[in-house]
């Protein structure tokens, strides 16, 4: 499942800055598929929290290349927000 093995990739390093995974999703929503990573952070996550995240998942991914649609979108939040 895409969901594990983004999973694999990217805890450990999500995990070096603080930051943790509570879920993966990978699903269609109306005409995109969005691969959603939500974290949480000891203190709370705020939008740098986010774009960090984002920074360190991006290079993983594509050099990985384990999603066949290139046109996902990332969605990496918080628990409350998406």
């Amino acid at each position: 499942m895409i969901k594990d093995k983004v999973l694999k990739l990217v805890e450990k390093p999500l995990n070096e800055v603080g930051i943790n995974i509570l879920s993966v999703t990978y699903e269609k929503e109306t005409s995109n598929y969005f691969l959603r990573i939500i974290i949480d952070k000891v203190g709370g996550v705020d939008l740098d929290t986010c774009v960090l995240a984002s920074e360190i998942i991006n290079p993983i991914l594509d050099d990985a290349n384990i999603i066949d649609d290139d046109n996902y979108i990332l969605d990496v939040c918080s628990k409350g927000g998406n």
